[in-house]
């Protein structure tokens, strides 16, 4: 890992500029497209919170970049996906029962963070079809990236991973670890070929203007490696990183660091 040094900032204050700074400090150039991964609490105090970091990437990419964040909504998975002990059969079954259709534009994520939510909420954002592990995304190439969103594969070759992997986008990990980076997703599904562990899942879903409950089986993903191979790929030098406030940022090119990763997985 390339650590480089940038203006010191306030841990107390952090500001659009501190974060285009430090962003640009890291390798993100105007045009590019980015995957961004944002824990705003490790931060410190950013001023205006998830407003300036979506500000800062709009200006860090530029008018010809894309930012892209996963959007995702676990919570219209299938009850019995899900498995929580507090519900027994009955109350798994009227969970199924109530769970609204997903709506791109209604749908809130969760677990995603404050700035994820923030930017799927904005004009021009699109976001892809899956109702649990949706990509949203607004730029250049954001059409074509959401544009195919596999139920059953949510993180294979026709998912907005791929088409990420094929425009050359950059992974920006703003005060997360490896465990948050969805990228090696990708490289899992690569590296465990047709034979993966499949499990059955659903949600219910608007077909024809009606809700209709959908179901399918889905390869099951697994992302305790994902902070040693973070580990090693930055000891590799494959990553550059700067702290931003209090956070710990990191920017890596996304097929390098899923082709690294797949042959570890």
């Amino acid at each position: 890992m390339k650590i480089l040094a940038v203006k010191e900032v306030d841990v107390e204050y952090v500001g659009v500029g501190d974060l285009v700074g430090g962003l640009r400090s890291a390798g993100v150039e105007s045009g590019d497209a980015v995957l961004v991964h944002c824990a705003l609490s490790s931060f410190g105090n950013v001023v205006g919170g998830e407003q300036a970091v979506v500000e800062a990437l709009r200006l860090a990419v530029g008018p010809m970049g894309t930012i892209v964040m996963p959007t995702q909504s676990w919570h219209l998975c299938d009850p019995n996906f899900l498995d929580d002990p507090a519900l027994d059969g009955t109350a798994r079954a009227r969970v199924k029962e109530l769970l609204p259709a997903f709506d791109p534009a209604l749908t809130p994520t969760r677990t995603m963070g404050r700035v994820a939510e923030l930017f799927r909420t904005q004009r021009g954002v699109l976001r892809s079809a899956h109702p649990h592990r949706s990509f949203a995304a607004q730029g250049l190439e954001a059409e074509g990236i959401v544009a195919e969103h596999r139920l059953d594969e949510p993180f294979g070759e026709r998912s907005p991973l791929a088409r990420l992997y094929a425009v050359g986008a950059k992974v920006v990990l703003l005060g997360v670890g490896y465990e948050s980076c969805t990228a090696l997703h990708l490289a899992e599904s690569r590296a465990g070929g047709p034979d993966r562990a499949r499990v059955r899942n659903g949600a219910p879903l608007l077909i024809d203007g009606q809700r209709t409950w959908v179901d399918w089986d889905e390869p099951v993903v697994d992302d305790e490696h994902f902070p040693s191979i973070g580990a090693e790929f930055d000891g590799a030098g494959g990553s550059q990183s700067v702290m931003i406030g209090a956070a710990r940022c990191r920017v890596m090119e996304l097929a390098r660091f899923v082709d690294f990763a797949q042959v570890r997985l």
